[in-house]
């Protein structure tokens, strides 16, 4: 057993018990594997998994970065203690939480109005509040913004949220829900367009009815928003024994329809929410940590996908910085933790998935990349243009690329356009496959949780993803914040249980 770095942490049974107590922590690596172990004076040792690959971990872990500290960021909720002092990256998206109403009951889910007992509903009026809090956020307002729930489409004010989100400033809105609502209707999915979405976020579990009892309705959502063009990411939550050996099926899927599907957004599970007091024997079964799914991708595509094609968040910081310094705007800084989540870009070439580490050396473009952005003195943006002019191509092996792909071009684009609609060319040539395995109470890492860069914004302020969810302060600002089921039926003149779906099954 070898020691790689001392870290805080949680203890999971005194969260079980409804109590925050942080404790040392280590992260180690053991046969080849890399956990993280810890020990509570009270309730003894634990041990999770954090790498099934030491060689990824340590490659991962190399892009690690300091970002500019948001101040905005609350480290004090409620009567919650104060995990650590001050935010260390900025807001990169921003989730609003407009409903924890459904109309399913999905297992693994971090919300629930039916087994709350409470629903959380802010009104319009505090929701243009909740997105300017996040758009006044220091140093630097957030620029994207995820309407979610619960599942928002059940507020039938949804289009006027959206509205308002683009009347504050966000310019990019995303509306993350199960699809059900987008496979009913066709118009539906047209008045989302019209009110300027830019993607959908679509839950996906699987490509069969075993694990995902909605494939159906997902298919019939993709086919209405290709009639409209209307973008997509499919976002499957992984589980042990449950859908773990369809990852490959579904990257496959998604390429099978890359004209409207921009991406796979994979999460593997959180024990958080409603799963939280679940036994060991069950959770270490159920856990899937990114090299398991990257393992799964290897299998599926006899190698031509393989972990050594992810690379973490911070890796592409070097990107924000240059076009920063050439644009002379502040841009968004991907500064989370590399344990945060990593991806990588597939292409097609001649019906087969081509990854774009296997045509580009990303490694020595970024290096390159970063040096550039060090150039000081006169003239520097002339400077910066003529050595990329002169350079680029060394990164490129055209003979690998696929047809058509030109580097000089998307770059120029991106100095042009800025870094979210630089690569929007991009994006839409390519597939994003993506993982973002957020934090619970058995493998948190606070030096993780305080590079943070999914920030929810909460009538208490905003707070980072991982302590919303997975150590319950989300539970508790709603718990504040909301009316209990029979008060809201009063008010509404209706029944919880008229949001539920009454043609598919519910889990």
């Amino acid at each position: 057993m070898k020691e790689l770095e001392k870290i805080k942490s949680v203890c999971p049974s005194c969260y079980q018990q409804g109590l925050i107590e942080i404790i040392d922590a280590k992260i180690i690596e053991e046969k080849n594997k890399v956990w993280i172990i810890k020990n509570c004076k009270k309730h003894g040792s634990f041990k999770d998994i954090y790498f099934s690959d030491s060689k990824i971990y340590k490659k991962w872990m190399k892009y690690k970065v300091d970002g500019t500290s948001s101040p905005d960021v609350k480290t004090k909720i409620l009567d919650f203690p104060v995990l650590y002092d001050i935010h260390k990256s900025q807001t990169v998206l921003t989730n609003l939480l407009v409903t924890n109403r459904c109309n399913l009951r999905c297992s693994y889910c971090f919300m629930n109005a039916g087994a709350s007992g409470v629903v959380y509903e802010p009104s319009l009026e505090q929701i243009r509040k909740l997105m300017i809090q996040a758009r006044n956020e220091r140093p630097m307002g957030s620029k994207a913004i995820q309407i979610t729930g619960g599942e928002p489409t059940i507020r039938e004010d949804l289009f006027e949220i959206i509205r308002i989100a683009k009347e504050v400033g966000f310019s990019h809105v995303q509306v993350n829900t199960n699809g059900l609502k987008l496979a009913d209707s066709v118009d539906y999915c047209k008045r989302l367009k019209e009110e300027k979405v830019n993607t959908v976020y679509m839950s996906f579990d699987g490509v069969t009815k075993k694990t995902n009892p909605w494939i159906e309705q997902n298919k019939n959502a993709i086919k209405n928003l290709r009639e409209i063009n209307l973008k997509l990411v499919l976002v499957p939550v992984l589980i042990g024994e449950k859908n773990i050996h369809e990852t490959g099926k579904i990257v496959r899927f998604a390429l099978d329809n890359m004209d409207i599907i921009r991406g796979v957004n994979f999460q593997p599970i959180s024990f958080c929410g409603k799963v939280t007091k679940i036994k060991d024997e069950r959770r270490e079964k159920q856990r899937v940590d990114y090299v398991r799914m990257m393992e799964e991708l290897e299998k599926e595509f006899n190698g031509a996908i393989s972990r050594e094609d992810f690379y973490p968040v911070p890796f592409v910081f070097p990107v924000s910085k240059l076009i920063e310094l050439i644009r002379g705007e502040t841009q968004v800084e991907f500064t989370a933790h590399p344990g945060c989540g990593g991806a990588t870009y597939l292409f097609l070439d001649n019906g087969k998935p081509l990854p774009i580490t296997r045509f580009i050396d990303v490694e020595q473009l970024l290096n390159f990349i970063n040096k550039e952005s060090e150039i000081k003195g006169p003239l520097k943006k002339l400077r910066i243009a003529s050595s990329f002019l002169r350079n680029i191509d060394k990164f490129v092996d055209y003979d690998k690329a696929p047809k058509g792909f030109n580097l000089k071009k998307l770059l120029k684009d991106a100095a042009i356009g800025g870094s979210y609609d630089s690569l929007r060319g991009f994006h839409y040539k390519s597939l994003f496959i993506g993982s973002m395995w957020f934090q619970d109470a058995f493998n948190l890492n606070i030096d993780r949780l305080q590079r943070c860069v999914i920030h929810y914004t909460t009538l208490e302020g905003i707070v980072p993803f991982c302590s919303y969810n997975g150590l319950g302060i989300g539970d508790k600002i709603r718990e504040k914040h909301s009316i209990p089921i029979k008060e809201w039926e009063k008010i509404n003149d209706k029944s919880m249980k008229d949001d539920l779906r009454k043609d598919v099954p519910l889990t």
